[in-house]
């Protein structure tokens, strides 16, 4: 008969903490009790202690700060790169507490280069600029380009509840392919002021432009993202994904 093994000390400390966590016990931006108190309350060693909490940093739950303390994380979201949903969509799917606060709305001619991608020189449009929340912190700045005849008929959508994509898919207009680049950028002011953090911080930008079936020019997108509370991320196959590495433009 083989010997039952018995969990690690460690491993159960992680488990029971990472409970507390999900369990809303120790919240997003709070602080652990200190490693003294935790090890006393646990009965273990500081060394014990210790590899439970670089099992929950590795697991992305906290983050140790010299001289401050161990805090729990904010969720991370993952912005997924093989599906073709919109960024509030991929958010919604994976359950979490997203909100959207439309900034401004108007059809106002279309700037040189955005009439350029989109294949439509001298053309009006909707601009539709919003700001994501993630538990009730900003996370991304997207402003979208609809040209017309779409644009204009989807101006007075509830942008709150409804994705673009679903609002265009309302008025005939099914995405069909899209491309993407993704560019690590520093804030601008404008932009800071609105996700709440400084100006330079580092970001991601993502510039997507997305067609129908027939290749038409639907939707051009420029989102900013918060590298600390997104991550970015792809699953490939062999039949499913290209992933093209070209080296930055100047």
């Amino acid at each position: 008969m083989s010997e039952r093994r018995r969990t690690p000390k460690y491993a159960a400390i992680a488990e029971d903490l990472t409970t507390k966590i999900h369990n809303g016990e120790y919240a997003p931006g709070t602080a652990l009790p200190g490693q003294h108190e935790l090890s006393a309350h646990y009965g273990v060693t500081l060394m014990t202690l210790r590899q439970a909490l670089r099992v929950l940093a590795d697991d992305g739950l906290i983050s140790q700060e010299p001289g401050r303390g161990t805090f729990v994380r904010s969720p991370t979201a993952a912005y997924r790169l093989e599906s073709l949903r919109s960024i509030g969509d991929d958010l919604r799917a994976q359950g979490l507490p997203l909100t959207t606060r439309v900034i401004h709305r108007s059809v106002r001619a279309l700037p040189v280069g955005i009439a350029d991608i989109l294949a439509a020189p001298g053309g009006t449009g909707l601009r539709l600029e919003r700001v994501r929340e993630i538990g009730g912190r900003p996370a991304v700045h997207q402003v979208s380009w609809v040209p017309a005849p779409h644009g204009p008929t989807i101006r007075d959508q509830d942008f709150t509840a409804v994705s673009l994509y679903e609002a265009l898919a309302s008025v005939g207009a099914q995405v069909h392919t899209a491309t993407e680049r993704l560019i690590p950028v520093a804030l601008p002011a404008p932009v800071a002021a609105l996700l709440d953090r400084p100006p330079g911080t580092p970001t991601f930008q993502s510039n997507r432009t997305t067609h129908a079936a027939d290749g038409t020019p639907l939707v051009h997108d420029q989102a900013t993202i918060l590298g600390d509370l997104m991550e970015i991320r792809t699953e490939r196959s062999v039949h499913t994904q290209t992933v093209h590495w070209t080296p930055a433009t100047p």
